[in-house]
């Protein structure tokens, strides 16, 4: 009994969505998605990400 309720909690627990590798990578993600929307935005997103990565390296 406790075996089938031990896998049962396991099954019923949310998966972790998946992080983004970096900050940067969601920024252009983000910059992707928005490039049809919101093209001023999509280049804003773009210039985060960029200046993300100047400062990491």
């Amino acid at each position: 009994m406790s075996s089938l309720l031990t896998f049962w909690s396991r099954w019923m627990q949310p998966t972790a969505a998946p992080v983004p590798v970096s900050p940067a990578a969601d920024l252009f993600e983000s910059a992707d998605a928005m490039a049809g929307l919101d093209p001023h935005h999509a280049q804003e997103l773009r210039e985060a990400a960029s200046a993300w990565l100047r400062v990491v390296r």
